[in-house]
């Protein structure tokens, strides 16, 4: 008797998270105090004007609760919303409802967009790159798919961010691509990707820190940039 065909399935491009996280993610803390707080900071870091009416793509959109601090802060003629998994496809669809926004939410892998290129004026990547397993492969792509003098969006969590306790009890990630702030630009220069140090943050915001904060909650000295590891990289990238 033959053997039954089989195909080898390739493994996801991400690693999905836990439970918690995952309804940690879809919160209204989650919107307030983690992605408008990013937005607020990735906008001051645009070279020149903020772009008018972009085609936007969020990248790794989750459950959508970026659509509206998207469309408060750039008025986008057009939200096109990537995700891999099918439960957040649907939760995101739900949120652009509510919200009446027109957001195009697709299911998609990162590394390999269906997407035409040169088609946006900006990707919004926020908080998805460390939960990535074709790191380079999703950069190449954002590269590709964005137009001539597009922005790169850039808000992720160090390796010291996800190697602390607290994210490795409550969270999941694929440990052996997490990186440094500074590996992190050198990725996306060697991606082909233009930016400079006016265009870097490196917030130190307490829910980051090993001791959620408790230094300066006791009038402690907290570490300073270039006396700690970084926990937090911000950064505007120009096509």
């Amino acid at each position: 008797m033959n053997a039954p065909f089989s195909r080898e399935i390739a493994p996801p491009p991400f690693v999905a998270e836990t439970r918690i996280g995952f309804r940690f993610l879809g919160s209204q803390t989650w919107e307030t105090h983690v992605i408008r707080v990013a937005l607020r900071d990735l906008e001051r870091l645009i070279p020149g004007r903020k772009p008018r009416e972009p085609v936007v793509l969020d990248a790794g959109c989750g459950q959508g609760k970026s659509f509206r601090p998207l469309a408060d802060h750039f008025a986008p003629q057009r939200i096109i919303a990537v995700d891999y998994e099918p439960q957040c496809i649907a939760l995101a669809a739900g949120e652009a409802a509510r919200q009446g926004l027109a957001v195009e939410v697709r299911r998609g892998d990162l590394s390999a967009l269906e997407m035409p290129g040169e088609s946006v004026d900006v990707v919004f990547c926020h908080q998805t790159f460390h939960h990535l397993t074709r790191q380079e492969e999703t950069l190449a792509e954002f590269h590709r798919v964005l137009k001539p003098g597009g922005l790169l969006l850039f808000a992720e969590s160090t390796r010291a961010y996800i190697e602390s306790w607290i994210i490795r009890l409550l969270f999941r990630h694929p440990m052996d691509v997490q990186r440094s702030a500074g590996e992190y630009m050198e990725m996306l220069r060697a991606q082909g990707f233009r930016f400079g140090p006016e265009n870097v943050s490196l917030p130190y915001l307490w829910w980051s820190r090993s001791d959620l904060g408790a230094l300066e909650f006791f009038g402690l000295r907290v570490p300073q940039p270039g006396q700690r590891e970084e926990t937090l990289i911000n950064l505007v990238a120009t096509k």
